[in-house]
């Protein structure tokens, strides 16, 4: 089995991991209620996705 032959440096190690970082969340308007929603899910305050009735919300009490 093969083995490095020299340790790495912390500098080296370090270039090669910084794409390990996590993407912010995009979120986008949705266009029945104009809330924020994730892209391609059904909206959770609505129940529309793409226009159209998916889910039925019930509406909270007050």
């Amino acid at each position: 089995m093969a083995l490095p032959k020299r340790r790495q440096s912390k500098t080296r190690k370090r270039k090669r991991r910084t794409h390990y970082k996590l993407k912010a969340i995009n979120y986008e308007e949705c266009p029945n209620c104009h809330e924020p929603k994730l892209p391609h899910f059904v909206c959770s305050h609505c129940g529309y996705y793409n226009r159209r009735p998916i889910l039925k919300i019930k509406e909270k009490e007050k």
